[in-house]
């Protein structure tokens, strides 16, 4: 390595998470509804892929985005803290924290402004009920908010669930702390080296190849920056349709 990349580049690297995280606490402006019902019941499964989101360790705090902050389920797994602002149907001084676990797509048959709420490039919230009841009052249906990145919360390890077939491998990772979504993620064999996934979709990642019978390790990198890796999180015996807990972000 020359002696640019091995000064300059990284402090580069600094700098950029180092922004990001600047821009993540700062607040925007946005809009939010609210579906699923008084119980959140219409709110399980959902695009990024968690299933049950009350068994998946999400709870009721969640939320669909619109295409302009879904980003192609990037932000799968992302904690936002908002507060409704400048509407008689606000619960002042009341913020919510919520989790991206699903996505709100456009009605381009309806006017932005008038129930194409999630239509693009509208920064856009579509909540549960329940926690849009603890930020709103009910009657108001949409209000506008203010919103901004925080660090998720979650109890225990990050869950990989392996599905697919032998040639297949389709990872879905969920309960992720810290930053909670994920850019990119590696997995390595006992007998290979570190293999990049492609996200196949919402949090759920893909790898072409054979890699039963060695036990898998995986390497996460979230969006600001930072990576965790979690060795043998799957035994060598692993089987299909089977979950395993691995390390966790702090």
């Amino acid at each position: 390595m020359d002696f640019f990349s091995a000064v300059f580049l990284p402090a580069a690297l600094l700098l950029f998470v180092a922004l990001n995280l600047a821009a993540a606490q700062q607040w925007s402006n946005a809009h939010a509804t609210f579906y699923g019902g008084s119980d959140a019941s219409g709110t399980m499964g959902g695009a990024c892929g968690y299933g049950n989101v009350l068994s998946a360790g999400y709870g009721v705090n969640t939320a669909a985005l619109s295409t302009a902050l879904f980003n192609g389920g990037a932000t799968c797994g992302a904690c936002f803290q908002m507060q409704c602002v400048n509407s008689r149907w606000c619960r002042p001084g009341k913020s919510v924290t919520v989790t991206a676990t699903n996505f709100c797509p456009p009605n381009n048959a309806l006017s932005s402004d008038n129930g194409g709420w999630c239509n693009t490039p509208r920064e856009h919230f579509d909540l549960s009920q329940p926690v849009w009841e603890q930020m709103a009052i009910y009657q108001g249906g949409i209000v506008p908010v203010q919103y901004r990145r925080v660090k998720c919360y979650k109890q225990g390890g990050i869950i990989f669930t392996m599905n697919g077939n032998p040639n297949f491998n389709l990872v879905l990772i969920k309960n992720v702390a810290g930053w909670g979504d994920l850019r990119a993620v590696s997995i390595k064999g006992s007998n290979t080296g570190w293999l990049p996934m492609k996200r196949n979709w919402g949090s759920n990642w893909e790898y072409h190849g054979v890699l039963v019978g060695q036990s898998l390790s995986f390497l996460l990198t979230p969006s600001m920056g930072g990576s965790l890796i979690s060795y043998d999180v799957f035994p060598r015996n692993w089987q299909f349709g089977q979950s395993y807990s691995g390390r966790q972000f702090s």
